[in-house]
């Protein structure tokens, strides 16, 4: 069944891109905004399902809680972003320090989502080519948008693991 699930997404994803593309500038950042799209849409209904006492869930004391991991995620989209669109970042706070509540986690990634989302519909296939410098490398500004939706679906794993442990049937495998 699972495998099948995994079929199933797999199927739409690979004809939602496309489509997802063309109604973009170009078929690059096309493809980029609609992999980020499927990123922040499980993130956040993760973000929004989770009980209050699951944000300061760990599974060990080595790792960050469910509420910093989603902090974090919020911090990154401002950083790979505001990379982008070649500005300082509009965050100005960091939210694993300062976001200790559901309400406020969510807001802050509602809030980090929708600048990254504005980003991303800004950028050409032509300024997706632009070097930007990301933490001291060299990269064209669509590596960047890769790596985000890479760096989030590094940290949804992490909050698939914690929502198994509790018995939590992840957004994407619903």
């Amino acid at each position: 069944m699972k495998t099948l699930r995994a079929q199933a997404f797999l199927f739409a994803l690979v004809f939602a891109l496309p489509t997802i593309a063309n109604a973009q500038e170009g078929p690059v950042t096309g493809s980029l905004k609609g992999l980020h799209d499927i990123t922040a849409n499980n993130i956040m209904k993760a973000a929004d399902m989770m009980d209050e006492s699951l944000y300061s869930f760990k599974p060990t004391e080595d790792v960050r809680t469910a509420g910093q991991i989603l902090a974090h995620v919020a911090n990154a989209q401002f950083a790979f972003c505001s990379t982008v669109a070649g500005e300082e970042s509009p965050a100005k706070e960091n939210y694993e320090e300062t976001a200790t509540t559901k309400p406020q986690i969510v807001a802050a990634l509602k809030t980090a989502f929708d600048y990254c989302s504005g980003v991303y519909g800004g950028m050409t296939d032509a300024s997706g080519a632009e070097i930007k410098n990301l933490f001291g490398m060299e990269m064209a500004a669509s590596a960047i948008m890769a790596f985000n939706s890479a760096h989030n679906y590094e940290h949804y794993g992490n909050l698939v693991t914690y929502m198994r442990i509790k018995g939590i049937v992840p957004p994407s495998s619903m």
